[in-house]
């Protein structure tokens, strides 16, 4: 049974009656303790759900809330579809803004499911999950590829796309159940929570950490293939760049999970992102088909370990897991921002002059900045946690 809330023992008219503070509501709210919860740690129904979680990422980029974000999420592809040539505006709002909210409707619910069934295992278990965005990644672009320029056209192409994604999340809403029960939500507790999680530093400086590294790491997967074709790489050969890096985030996602639970989850980050910050400054040096696809498979793996593990890296902070979903919600809410505004600047910094130097460095200070702030988050939750292993 859940222990009484401090609003349910009060006696407003008892004159002994100390009124309690706003922090320590916050406090006790957070610290509501209930029977302990065991973990399957696998089984059909587990490793279903893994599976319907993989299927939500390869359909988007990644139980009533992934229904709605689905059917928004193939609604907005089909919108897509009737878009005309030079209205940006209609693209803007169907993929921007209809697919933008689908997406981030579906992934963090998709990801702490999986918490449901793992504490053990979990961040293998979140790994394997979070791979399916990979192979989306993939597939996704060699059968878009087809379809536009080959019989069937854009507008013909994006429907056989939404049909095709709307069959797959189909799967995954069979696929994947909830397991523990949903807690209460209480006005305010939002705010509450907010209040609470942002007096902690680590917490600040991961998402901060965050921000930094998503305004930089999309820059490579976004503008290398541009970069081998003005090094003079075949264009139909470079179309590949994309495919073969995001095929490797599975591989990224996957393997480390294996071995994160030993070395702890920001021990294993840091040095990632680190990677992705040399191999950032790195693409100024490419200019053969050799390199440049060195380069992708080597981001891919380091780009995939990063993505797929944020999510277990910002949870690993919580102090129960009630609050898993809440800390990741809010972490992502914030550092979105930093995905939003990162290409942009880049493409800016570029000019149509193609300085390749000004994005790159952009891009690499960025992540740089991003691997040091998780640094100071890292000596942050090793001296609360008292262990070197975290």
């Amino acid at each position: 049974m859940q222990a009484p809330s401090s609003v349910d023992t009060e006696c407003p008219d008892d004159p002994h009656h100390e009124k309690s503070d706003p922090d320590s509501k916050v406090e006790e709210g957070l610290a509501a303790t209930s029977e302990p919860v065991s973990f399957p740690e696998g089984g059909l129904r587990a490793w279903r759900t893994i599976c319907g979680v993989a299927l939500v990422q390869f359909s988007t980029f990644g139980y009533h809330l992934m229904i709605g974000g689905a059917f928004l999420f193939v609604f907005s592809l089909f919108m897509l579809s009737l878009t005309s040539p030079g209205q940006y505006y209609q693209v803007f709002l169907a993929q921007g803004i209809g697919a933008g909210l689908a997406i981030g409707i579906m992934y963090i619910p998709g990801i702490a499911v999986v918490s449901h069934y793992f504490q053990r295992r979990r961040l293998f278990a979140m790994g394997i999950a979070t791979s399916g965005s990979g192979l989306g990644g993939a597939v996704q672009p060699i059968m878009l590829n087809r379809l536009f320029y080959g019989r069937v056209g854009f507008n013909k192409g994006v429907r056989i796309s939404a049909a095709f994604n709307a069959g797959v999340l189909i799967i995954a809403l069979l696929l994947m159940r909830t397991r523990l029960p949903s807690t209460p939500k209480k006005d305010g507790s939002t705010l509450l929570h907010m209040r609470a999680f942002f007096r902690e530093g680590p917490y600040v400086a991961t998402v901060v950490g965050t921000i930094f590294v998503l305004a930089g790491l999309y820059f490579p997967i976004f503008f290398l293939q541009l970069s081998a074709i003005k090094n003079g790489i075949d264009p139909d050969l470079a179309f590949y760049v994309l495919p073969v890096l995001n095929a490797f985030t599975i591989l990224g996602r996957v393997i480390p999970s294996l071995l994160v639970h030993r070395m702890g989850i920001y021990n294993f980050m840091i040095p990632c992102v680190t990677s992705c910050g040399i191999l950032i400054y790195c693409t100024l040096t490419v200019k053969t088909v050799a390199a440049t696809f060195t380069i992708a498979l080597l981001y891919g793996l380091f780009v995939g370990a990063y993505v797929g593990f944020l999510a277990p890296m910002v949870g690993s902070l919580a102090k129960q897991d009630s609050e898993m979903g809440a800390r990741m919600g809010i972490c992502f809410a914030f550092t979105g921002f930093g995905g939003l505004v990162g290409n942009p600047i880049a493409g800016a910094l570029l000019t149509s002059s193609y300085l390749w130097w000004r994005p790159s460095l952009f891009a690499g200070l960025c992540v740089t900045c991003g691997a040091i702030l998780f640094t100071l988050a890292r000596f942050g939750v090793a001296r609360q946690k008292g262990t070197q292993r975290v």
